[in-house]
């Protein structure tokens, strides 16, 4: 294997970027984060998104960044979308290797170690998926996106959390603290005020509101939704497996929160990840690196 190359692995997201830098023996050497690189977004802003997270690595430990020494392995979200996929490749730098996969097969990946397993990721958007003990197959449920998809998300949280807001702006509901969070938040004091918000919100700013939901969850709209929350949690992971043995890891930003809401029944199974998605996408970075290199990994 080329010892000149560095391997770079990318967890890209609705809400931010987070890179592992390492040698070409997979040693890590450094960790960064940047803006969302989730192609939804925009497969443009997702290169510069991954190009400054990189640029900030390779800063940490005072290495010259050069597109060509690098090899990507890059869990994405989005990449599920064909049109996306090939337009995020077709813009790729003249980098020395690029694999690209979904974020749900990275964060199996980093949770799990590649072995037999579910993962139901929590963040900006959501996705589940379980991997194939004998043939490395990864199944996917949910996923499908922001408006209409990701249940228990940060954006479907907050799509449906600004409802009471506008209930009690017209005085369909009460204007009580939790209105008043979620209106402090996304700056609108008045009825037109949430209107301009509403009108140019995208998922990443109603992923935002997330927060403001866990931070009421003793407010009955609030416990309502993340109990719906992890219910959906549990039927991703029932989709996944009929079988009810295999273990479960949370990940993302809303693992920790959302846990206590998953329902009893499978608690029990709930394991935490051994590594993240960034990992995961190093792991992807070395099998591409070790496939140009013509050696098996």
């Amino acid at each position: 294997m080329n010892t000149d190359l560095f391997l770079i692995g990318v967890d890209g997201g609705g809400t931010g970027t987070r890179i592992v830098l390492a040698d070409a023996q997979g040693r890590e050497l450094a960790q960064a984060n940047s803006g969302p690189s989730g192609l939804g977004l925009g497969v443009e802003r997702a290169w510069q998104a991954i190009a400054a997270g990189c640029a900030d690595a390779f800063g940490r430990v005072g290495a010259t960044f050069d597109w060509s020494r690098c090899v990507l392995g890059c869990g994405l979200a989005g990449v599920n979308n064909r049109d996306w996929l090939s337009a995020f490749r077709a813009q790729a730098p003249s980098v020395a290797g690029l694999a690209v996969e979904s974020d749900a097969y990275t964060t199996l990946l980093g949770a799990h170690g590649g072995a037999y397993g579910v993962i139901v990721a929590l963040g900006t958007g959501s996705i589940a998926a379980a991997a194939e003990r004998d043939d490395g197959d990864c199944r996917t449920v949910s996923g499908y996106g922001f408006p209409s998809g990701d249940e228990a998300s940060g954006a479907w949280l907050g799509l449906r959390a600004i409802v009471h807001a506008q209930h009690a702006l017209d005085g369909r509901g009460p204007n009580d603290d939790f209105a008043q969070a979620l209106l402090a938040h996304v700056g609108a004091r008045d009825r037109d005020g949430l209107v301009v918000w509403l009108c140019e919100a995208n998922q990443t700013a109603y992923a935002s509101l997330a927060k403001i939901v866990i931070a009421h969850r003793a407010h009955p709209f609030a416990a309502r939704l993340l109990g719906e929350a992890g219910l959906e949690i549990g039927r991703m992971i029932a989709a996944l497996d009929p079988s009810a043995t295999l273990p479960v890891a949370l990940c993302g930003g809303l693992a920790a929160p959302l846990r206590e809401f998953v329902p009893q029944a499978y608690q029990q199974r709930l394991r935490e990840p051994l590594a993240d998605s960034a990992h995961g996408a190093l792991q992807l970075a070395q099998r591409e690196a070790a496939r140009i290199s013509g050696r098996a990994f």
